[in-house]
């Protein structure tokens, strides 16, 4: 198994940025596909970002595409979500997620979760 815990999430006014790390302990991160999902209130939660075990390959939600960059260090077993030009419609809980092989884009394609953190966008 592998344990997820989120950080960076805070209050930010639009056009700002965030940096939201997903860091993994257990077996080796490197292992395991890692998707950045969000939930906002009365929502389902939604998929974000997706990144492979290598980091070769990575997929963004329509909603993020140009704004928000995922990236990995499997030496520091930790996956970064950069968020730039935020927007108020940005708002959310943020988890990230993990699974051994990539199966696709929904919540329940993935096995591991994180506890989430929140980030709130200002207008």
């Amino acid at each position: 198994q592998v344990q997820l815990v989120e950080s960076g999430g805070g209050l930010v006014q639009a056009g700002g940025s965030l940096r939201l790390s997903c860091a993994a302990s257990g077996r080796t991160f490197s292992g395991y596909v890692v998707g950045w999902f969000r939930q906002a209130p009365g929502n389902d939660r939604e998929f974000v970002a997706v990144i492979t075990r290598s980091g070769g390959y990575t997929y963004y939600a329509d909603s993020v595409k140009g704004r928000f960059t995922i990236s990995r260090d499997n030496a520091k077993n930790t996956v970064s979500l950069q968020m730039n030009s935020l927007k108020p419609e940005d708002t959310a809980v943020y988890y990230c997620a993990a699974r051994a092989v990539f199966s696709g884009y929904r919540p329940g394609d993935y096995d591991y979760w994180g506890q989430g953190t929140q980030v709130t966008v200002s207008s």
